[in-house]
């Protein structure tokens, strides 16, 4: 008897970020519930370092690719992921089917036919865009940051032409279960559909862990750390320009370390830009944690060990970037029990921070310096918000994570 299998999509499974952690929870969720967890991408995939980069293995569950290779254009594999699903389908006796983007309208109908149950998880319902339904579109910092200028713009506006054209209808009447990763997604998610998706946040990676007892404000330094993907849409060269020089003259001794992944040539290019920019302003840089003579690391790919290593050496935790739709960085930070400040926008205020009650929030530059540096010389705020972060992510582990999918999975088999 051939085996039953849960199929797990996702365009890009070669990094390390939110999303992957998502798609890796998904397919223990359903090993968990019998299944055979199936790999799909249109863009060859490897998770051999899922043990590294998560404390995840999901290196033995089977997979099945197009066998692209990214090089560029990476946005647009999302456009192939259907043709794989479907090329998957045929192939594989499959019960049920997650996705993290849009599902096209070729693999509903297939689904249909074949009794397939189908589930979209929503980072960021960017389908709107195309259809005008998001009123905040025009000035949502976060897409314009990347999306504005030429090229960026002509290549953002055909890949939503062409995602208008395959991408389901309504999520709420085309699938069998719609889920969201914050609050705030959710909300815009029914501003265009009327339909509210179930909120589940993405989990802490089980190798960062939640900890009991964090390292005290005394035993720290006056360090400031920033962790995501290199992308200007992450705004570390507004950090860079305008916060840490203002900072520094508030509190002298400070650091800053910016950890970031760069696999592809447009994270590279920032990554080289935000070193630019930190020299060319006087500043002492560092591309190695190993240097202890500099004001500014800015570190590419470093492993995990490294980056926790840092987290508890250090005082606050900095998100600078705008409408971020959750946040998983800010999440591992308040696990290791940093205290966060981040931009009063976007998933990482609504749902994690919750509006100031476990975090600090800032809308300029001369704000964040504000609560910074606060963090860095008071002990009692320091500790505070360093309690008030622990106690917010106790219920965002990897296990709790995969218990909350596996009741909501049950209730559509």
């Amino acid at each position: 008897m051939r085996a039953l299998h849960a199929l797990i999509s996702h365009h890009y499974w070669n990094r390390a970020g939110g999303g992957e952690i998502v798609c890796a929870g998904f397919a223990k969720v359903f090993d968990v519930l019998g299944f055979t967890p199936l790999l799909v991408s249109p863009i060859r995939i490897d998770v051999s370092r899922y043990s590294e980069w998560f404390g995840v293995n999901i290196s033995a569950y089977p997979t099945f690719d197009l066998g692209f290779e990214l090089k560029a254009f990476g946005m647009y594999t999302r456009l192939l992921e259907g043709l794989a699903i479907n090329k998957a389908l045929k192939k594989f006796d499959v019960k049920i089917v997650f996705k993290d983007n849009p599902v096209p309208k070729s693999v509903v109908s297939v689904a249909k036919r074949s009794r397939v149950r189908l589930v979209e998880y929503i980072h960021f319902p960017v389908e709107v865009f195309a259809r005008g339904g998001w009123v905040q579109f025009e000035d949502d910092p976060y897409h314009a940051q990347r999306y504005s200028r030429f090229p960026m713009n002509i290549y953002f506006k055909l890949y939503l032409s062409l995602l208008s054209k395959i991408v389901r209808d309504n999520p709420f009447t085309d699938l069998d279960l719609v889920l969201a990763n914050s609050e705030w997604s959710a909300n815009i998610v029914k501003s265009v559909y009327g339909e509210k998706p179930v909120v589940l946040n993405p989990p802490i990676p089980p190798n960062v862990g939640v900890v009991e007892n964090p390292k005290t404000f005394e035993a720290r330094e006056d360090i400031v750390v920033m962790i995501g993907r290199f992308g200007v849409e992450k705004r570390y060269h507004w950090v860079v320009q305008e916060v840490f020089p203002r900072l520094k003259k508030v509190v002298n001794n400070v650091k800053l370390y910016v950890f970031g992944s760069s696999t592809t040539k447009s994270s590279r290019d920032y990554y080289k830009r935000v070193v630019s920019i930190a020299s060319k302003l006087g500043l002492k840089v560092s591309t190695s944690v190993d240097d202890g003579n500099a004001e500014v690391y800015i570190i590419e790919n470093a492993p995990r060990a490294t980056i926790i290593s840092v987290m508890d050496r250090a005082k606050a935790f900095l998100h600078a970037t705008i409408n971020e739709h959750w946040g998983v960085a800010v999440s591992e930070a308040m696990a290791r029990g940093l205290s966060v400040v981040v931009h009063k926008s976007g998933g990482p205020w609504s749902d994690l921070v919750m509006e100031g009650v476990h975090g600090l929030g800032y809308a300029t530059a001369e704000e964040a310096v504000e609560v910074i540096s606060k963090l860095l010389t008071d002990s009692s705020t320091w500790s505070y918000y360093s309690g008030k972060a622990v106690e917010r992510v106790k219920g965002l582990t990897f296990n709790k994570f995969i218990e909350k999918a596996i009741q909501l999975i049950k209730k559509i088999l």
